[in-house]
C-alpha cells in the first residue's frame, strides 16, 4: 500500500514525466536530429528535477527578432512577469527550466531570474533586454538560481543539441517530446519553419497556450512578427483544451533566425507563410491534445450555423470541457444528452428545437428530441474509435468553429492525484 507523504516533506524535485507507462495512443512521428541553423540549443541536468535534463538554453547567433503571446491568466508566473516587463522584442538568449514554474513566487521568484540573467549576459555578453525566459512545473514552490547559474558557467563546454532533445528538456507530464518543421519555397528561397512544444495537462489556452517556441529561417521584423502570431492562433493553440484549466505559465514565442528576405508586403508571400506557420503551428497544438494526461480518445467538437463566432467558440468549448461529456466518450457510450447539457450551460441564446446533434454520421437527436432512425449498431461501434467527432447544428447563422479536446479517464485522475507526491 502506498504510504502518504506529508505536504512539508515533499521534494518537488520528483516531479518528473509521469505514469510513463500509460503512453498516449497517438503518439506522432518525431523529427530526427534536426540541429538548426542561427542558433545553439543547450541542455542541461540542472538539478531543478530528480532525474532527467530540466534546463533548456537557446543561444541565437546573433540578436534576433521575437514576439511572443502569454497566458491572460491573473496569476501570471515570474518569468511571464519579467518578460513583459523587460523585453522589447529583440532576443539573443532564451532560457527555459521545467520541473519549477516559478509561479505564485513574489518578488524572490523575479530576483531569482535576475540572478541567473545577470550571469548568462555576462557569459552571452547581452543586454538583460535580450534574454527570454520561461518556467513550467510545480506552482508555489522557489528553487535556487545557483541550479540555473552553475549550468550556464558549463554552456561553453558543452556540446549543443537537436530539436528532440530540446523537447525532452521542457516535458513535465509529457509523454513525448513534441517537433514539428515543415519546408516552404517562396521567391526561390528555401525557408525551414519549425519549432517545439510541451503541454500535458493544465490545458485550456487563452492567447497561446503551454510552452511553444517555434522559428523561422527567414528575416521578419516585429511588427510581422505579431501579425503572423496572432493570425494564427485562434484556429490552433486557442482551439484545444485538455481539462479546462489555463496555467500561470502558458507562453508561445515566434523567432526569425535568418537573414533571408523574402517580400512580405507582397500578399501572396506573405499568405504562403502564414499557411505554412499555420499548418505548423497546427500541428503541434494538436500534440498536445493527443497527449493530453490520460488520454485515450480524441474528442473533436465541430459547431456549425452558429448566429456568431463567439456563440460557436462558447459552444464548443462548453462541450469538450464538460467532465460528464468527457467521460461518456471514455466510457464510449453516446450519452448525447450530455451534449445537449453542455450547450445549455453555455447560457448562450439558441432555439433547442432547431439543434442537430450527430456523432460522426450518425444523427443522434434533431428537432429538439431523440432522433428515432438511430442506426444504434452503427453507432456503438463507431464509438469505439479513438477520435470522436461531435457535430452541432444550432440553425442559427453561417458561423461555424471546431475544438479539439480528449476524454477523462483514470489515468488523469492517477496523474494529477499524485503530481506532487
Amino acid at each position: 500500500m502506498k504510504t502518504k507523504t506529508s505536504s512539508k516533506d515533499l521534494d518537488l524535485r520528483q516531479n518528473e514525466v509521469l505514469y510513463t507507462s500509460n503512453v498516449s495512443p497517438f503518439k506522432p512521428s518525431i523529427i530526427k536530429n534536426l540541429i538548426p541553423s542561427g542558433l545553439k540549443l543547450f541542455s542541461f541536468k540542472a538539478g531543478i528535477k530528480k532525474n532527467s535534463n530540466d534546463l533548456l538554453i537557446v543561444i541565437f547567433d546573433k540578436l534576433v527578432n521575437a514576439y511572443a503571446l502569454y497566458s491572460q491568466t491573473s496569476t501570471p508566473s515570474a518569468p511571464i512577469i519579467w518578460d513583459k516587463k523587460n523585453n522589447k522584442g529583440k532576443c539573443r538568449v532564451l532560457v527555459v527550466n521545467s520541473g519549477n514554474a516559478n509561479a505564485h513566487t513574489g518578488n524572490e521568484g523575479l530576483k531569482l531570474i535576475n540572478k541567473y540573467v545577470f550571469e548568462l549576459t555576462k557569459k552571452i555578453n547581452c543586454k538583460k533586454e535580450e534574454v527570454l525566459v520561461s518556467s513550467t512545473g510545480v506552482i508555489g514552490e522557489l528553487f535556487k538560481s545557483s541550479l540555473i547559474v552553475n549550468s550556464i558557467r558549463k554552456i561553453h563546454k558543452s556540446k549543443t543539441t537537436n530539436l528532440v532533445k530540446a523537447a525532452q528538456t521542457i516535458m513535465t507530464t509529457d509523454t513525448y517530446p513534441k517537433t514539428s518543421i515543415i519546408n516552404v519555397k517562396i521567391e526561390n528561397i528555401k525557408i525551414k519553419i519549425y519549432g517545439f512544444a510541451k503541454g500535458s495537462g493544465m490545458v485550456n489556452p487563452n492567447m497561446g497556450t503551454m510552452l511553444a517556441y517555434i522559428f523561422i529561417d527567414c528575416f521578419i521584423n516585429k511588427n510581422n512578427l505579431k501579425r503572423l502570431l496572432k493570425d494564427n492562433i485562434e484556429d490552433t493553440f486557442n482551439s484545444i483544451s485538455v481539462d479546462s484549466d489555463t496555467s500561470t505559465s502558458d507562453t508561445i514565442m515566434l523567432f526569425s533566425v535568418s537573414k533571408n528576405k523574402i517580400n512580405l508586403k507582397n500578399k501572396k508571400n506573405y499568405n504562403l507563410l502564414s499557411k505554412n506557420l499555420h499548418q505548423l503551428m497546427g500541428n503541434l497544438s494538436s500534440q498536445i491534445i493527443k497527449d493530453g494526461e490520460g488520454v485515450s480518445k480524441i474528442i473533436e467538437v465541430n459547431i456549425v450555423k452558429a448566429k456568431n463566432f463567439n456563440q460557436a467558440k462558447n459552444i464548443g468549448f462548453s462541450i469538450v470541457n464538460s467532465p460528464l461529456v468527457k467521460t461518456a466518450i471514455s466510457g464510449e457510450d453516446a450519452n448525447w444528452g450530455r451534449v445537449i447539457m453542455a450547450i445549455g450551460k453555455s447560457y448562450e441564446k439558441i432555439n433547442q428545437n432547431k439543434i442537430k446533434v450527430s456523432f460522426g454520421n450518425n444523427i443522434v437527436c434533431k428537432g429538439g428530441q431523440i432522433y428515432k432512425k438511430i442506426n444504434y449498431k452503427k453507432l456503438n461501434n463507431y464509438m469505439k474509435k479513438n477520435i470522436i467527432k461531435i457535430e452541432v447544428d444550432l440553425n442559427l447563422g453561417n458561423f461555424s468553429k471546431t475544438v479539439l479536446g480528449n476524454d477523462l479517464t483514470y489515468n488523469y485522475l492517477k496523474i494529477n492525484a499524485d503530481y506532487r507526491s
